[in-house]
């Protein structure tokens, strides 16, 4: 079956009393264009996503007829939790996990990073409380904003850095 476009979500599902056969994906996964993946039941979907945002999210919902529905499953992973004490503190891991230029995912005031022993490490070095989850990671964190200005006063950073100190 090839899925060129969305057509909602199930939380906007009018109708719940359809069968939903799930198709599973990393969360890796859930930004790609062209994918082949078979559902749950076993039915072979072929994702082509030219001309739509291909950013996939749990319960999307590729599929629709009178009996079914084919919806994302974002399946959980291991990751790194990490719970920030004060907003310096917030910007300065995200600053640390974008340095790295790793996904960053945030839910429920805490940052959410897939699981990286070297960055466990590194957070661990530096004081930061880490725990690791299994967890879905669906919320990415996006930004076109570039920390590494030309005139350091001017970047994001160095202006959070700055209301951090002056607190």
């Amino acid at each position: 079956m090839l899925i060129q476009e969305k057509k909602g979500n199930l939380n906007l599902l009018e109708n719940p009393n359809k069968t939903v056969d799930w198709l599973a994906l990393e969360w890796f996964e859930t930004r790609k264009r062209i994918l082949r993946k078979k559902t749950v039941s076993g039915l072979d979907i072929s994702l082509k996503f030219l001309n739509e945002n291909a950013a996939l999210t749990q319960g999307d919902i590729l599929f629709e007829d009178e009996k079914s529905i084919v919806a994302i499953e974002v399946l959980a992973c291991s990751c790194l939790v990490i719970q920030a004490n004060s907003m310096f503190e917030m910007a300065s891991v995200c600053y640390e996990i974008g340095n790295k230029h790793l996904p960053l995912f945030f839910e429920n005031d805490e940052l959410l990073v897939p699981f990286e022993n070297p960055m466990q490490r590194l957070l661990v070095a530096q004081g930061y409380t880490v725990r690791i989850e299994n967890r879905k990671l669906l919320h990415a964190l996006r930004t076109t904003v570039s920390p590494h200005a030309m005139d350091e006063s001017k970047s994001l950073f160095s202006r959070i850095l700055k209301l951090g100190a002056d607190a």
